[in-house]
């Protein structure tokens, strides 16, 4: 369990893991109170824009206090390792990609490398522990016969993997090098009969480009509600990322659209209404509310809050676990809304 944060401290841990807000805290804050936040960050994968911060202000800015400059070093020598995994990963994911290409299988990696390069002044701000890679579902086969040639095997179980639509490779010499294929990125297939967001949808969504900011947000929003639940902060920080992104109202229609064609509506206003009140985004919440509100909306806004989120894996972590549980009968139950064909 997480040490529990004062109102006072868990805003100091929102203004930490947000990137683009100042390295800043008073000078009343003790040790005691940093390796809380510490311990924090590290639970809701925030940990390295925290570290960020603390070196730009500066060790010699801190309380001299051998407990938290030893952690601090330890904490520091894993992000140094974490940034090697990451690019180790990357590496794999390129010689992957490049397979797929020379096979004439289309294919997109999604996710934490396209997220640090696109939404993050830093790179290292966002490190990524897979590298996740999107297909149409007729290539599924093709694309798991070439992950095997590049020297991967299969770590999960087959049967499973096609009803979810996602296969999880492991590097045969380095098991904690994991490459993940999706046909689709909604698994849940309870979710599915509503909500879609597959190779397909994302090359509508972007239009003839790549990655535009539309397409990043509503992988980002389809990742915090649809794949783990709102588990943790850095899944909103990758949603106001994308947010701020979004550079025009020809951008912003397109996200809407997308969201609409997609089935995420439900998803968009929840992700953004709760990410915009956790880090004070107002455009966040502007746009959340530019979605018509029904029944099922207006009672996942309710399940879904600030407090929830961070508590987690605090002393309320049973009532944040319901809350989480329900939002997801919520969606399984909600109705999709009419499409224009």
């Amino acid at each position: 369990m997480l040490p529990a944060l004062s109102p006072a401290q868990e805003k100091l841990l929102i203004k930490l893991a947000d990137p683009e807000a100042p390295a800043d805290w008073g000078k009343d804050v003790s040790t005691g109170d940093l390796l809380a936040e510490l311990a924090n960050a590290e639970f809701h994968g925030v940990l390295p824009i925290v570290l960020r911060k603390f070196r730009e202000r500066g060790d010699a800015n801190l309380p001299k206090d051998a407990r938290l400059l030893q952690k601090l070093t330890e904490l520091r020598d894993q992000m140094t390792t974490a940034t090697g995994q990451s690019m180790l990963l990357q590496y794999h994911g390129d010689r992957i990609m490049k397979a797929l290409a020379a096979k004439g299988i289309p294919a997109r990696i999604v996710k934490g490398p396209v997220f640090a390069r696109r939404l993050y002044r830093q790179l290292a701000d966002r490190p990524f522990t897979d590298i996740d890679i999107l297909v149409a579902p007729t290539s599924i086969e093709a694309a798991n016969r070439t992950i095997a040639e590049c020297g991967f095997v299969l770590g999960s179980g087959e049967a499973e993997s096609h009803e979810l639509q996602e296969f999880k490779w492991l590097e045969k010499e380095n098991s904690s090098l994991l490459i993940e294929l999706h046909g689709n990125l909604v698994h849940d297939t309870g979710m599915r009969r509503r909500l879609s967001l597959g190779f397909r949808e994302l090359q509508a969504i972007d239009g003839g480009e790549t990655d535009t900011p539309a397409a990043l947000l509503t992988i980002a929003i389809v990742h915090a509600a649809g794949g783990h639940k709102f588990h943790r902060l850095q899944l909103c920080v990758d949603v106001l990322q994308g947010v701020r992104a979004l550079r025009s109202p020809e951008e912003e229609a397109r996200l809407l659209e997308a969201a609409r064609m997609t089935g995420i509506e439900l998803e968009l206003a929840t992700v953004l209404n709760v990410t915009g009140r956790l880090f004070g985004a107002p455009r966040a919440i502007e746009l959340a509310d530019r979605i018509k509100p029904d029944l099922s909306i207006r009672l996942a806004k309710w399940l879904i809050t600030g407090n929830m989120l961070l508590r987690v894996n605090s002393r309320e972590k049973l009532r944040s676990r319901l809350s989480r549980d329900a939002f997801r009968w919520v969606q399984r139950l909600a109705r999709a809304r009419p499409y224009p064909a």
